[in-house]
């Protein structure tokens, strides 16, 4: 597992179409698996699931974006998990790192 997390500034919608699109240009073989969004007083908040295959690992891994915003103030943050082919611990977390680099990548170009 890779944790990023960033505080940000700008247009909510503009923000998530950005990210969305970074991600899934970054990769072949990157897809956009599901998504949850709440608003409420003006606060906004978005979970987006994306999956990737990991060559390096040889196998897919995840990584869930949440992107909160109150008006022009926005948070991001990114988990990643999966690419281990270990039983009882993590040994093999290339691809969740490199998957991770790709938002962090564009959250500095931001």
């Amino acid at each position: 597992m890779a944790k990023f997390e960033l505080e940000l500034h700008g247009d909510f919608d503009d923000a998530l179409h950005y990210f969305h699109e970074g991600i899934l240009n970054a990769s072949m073989s990157a897809s956009y698996e599901d998504e949850s969004y709440y608003q409420r007083a003006g606060v906004r908040c978005c979970v987006r699931v994306y999956e990737r295959y990991s060559f390096g690992g040889g196998n897919r891994v995840s990584m869930t974006m949440t992107l909160a915003g109150d008006g022009e103030d926005l948070f991001l943050s990114a988990i990643t998990s999966g690419g281990s082919q270990a039983m009882f611990f993590k040994i093999n977390t290339w691809g969740e790192e490199a998957f991770l680099d790709t938002l962090q990548d564009l959250a500095e170009r931001y």
